[in-house]
């Protein structure tokens, strides 16, 4: 990673991408984890796969750890899908929609599991998925060329 990548504090975060060749690229992490990204022409993930799968992502981890606290899940599947606009304010998502599909097993430890995760996902949402917060506030990104 270039030093402008580079987290500089804990509260940092930062990813560097190459251009392997024409519409495929690579994304490194500051850990050294890689991950491939494509135009849309084969599997590779699109960019914008890659936001909802991150909005997914980060939502299913807060979900999982509050929800298996009482209950290890026997299904735990998250589905995030959004409609791509072109319109006045130029290329963008319409409303993101994610839809959690979570079972525990019978028991007192599941019904406790079951009667969190409505909170859970509502936790998420409101405040503790860093990459939905994002998206839902207006947040500034800045882009230049060196």
């Amino acid at each position: 990673m270039t030093d402008s990548t580079k987290p500089t504090t804990d509260a940092m975060r930062g990813v560097e991408l190459t251009r392997d060749c024409a519409g495929h690229y690579t994304a490194t992490n500051a850990r050294g984890g890689t991950l491939p990204i494509g135009s849309g022409g084969d599997a590779d993930f699109t960019p914008v796969e890659l936001l909802l799968a991150a909005v997914a992502g980060c939502s299913a981890i807060d979900v999982d750890l509050l929800t298996s606290r009482r209950a290890e899940p026997e299904a735990f599947a998250v589905n995030a899908a959004a409609e791509k606009l072109r319109d006045a304010h130029g290329n963008h998502l319409g409303p993101v929609e994610v839809v959690f599909t979570v079972r525990f097993g019978e028991g007192a430890d599941g019904d406790r599991a079951r009667e969190v995760l409505p909170t859970a996902v509502r936790q998420s949402r409101d405040r503790l998925c860093t990459v939905s917060r994002t998206v839902q506030l207006p947040t500034p990104v800045d882009m230049r060329a060196e």
